[in-house]
């Protein structure tokens, strides 16, 4: 068995013309900036499963499985033994106005326009939200370079 520990996260672009949504961290971990929805993948649970509950547990929005489409893949590596694995999944449609449903771990919902995000913008969201924007289908940080 090995010590290697992956936590896979589920990201979610939701957007509304050239703006997409962002989230106000509240609490121990980027206190104060700003992040995609987002949430980890739960044992037994689909990675569209897990999208579509985080949408619906962060910002009140129903998402359909058809609904979600993957534009992103990051591989972070986190030090020691572990890494983490973030699945960026661009959304179009919904039902619902989101809302801020977990105020605890969230200061804000707001629209921001692609072209103006905030500058304090959690990099692992960025480097998704750049992928996105690129056409970029993986992104890998923090390894060593095998080169």
């Amino acid at each position: 068995m090995s010590d290697w520990l992956i936590v896979i996260d589920v990201h979610l672009l939701l957007v509304r013309g050239t703006e997409v949504l962002l989230s106000k961290r509240r609490g121990a971990f980027a206190d104060g900036v700003w992040h995609l929805p987002a949430g980890k993948l739960e044992p037994g649970e689909s990675v569209l499963a897990a999208a579509a509950r985080e949408a619906e547990e962060e910002t009140g929005v129903l998402i359909g499985l058809d609904d979600l489409r993957l534009v992103h893949t990051t591989h972070v590596h986190v030090g020691g033994g572990g890494s983490r694995m973030g699945l960026f999944f661009e959304v179009r449609e919904w039902g619902g106005e989101p809302v801020n449903r977990e105020p605890d771990k969230c200061y804000a919902l707001e629209w921001f326009d692609r072209d103006r995000l905030p500058t304090d913008l959690l990099p692992y969201s960025l480097t998704g939200i750049r992928g996105y924007l690129d056409g970029t289908p993986l992104t890998v940080l923090g390894w060593a370079d095998p080169a």
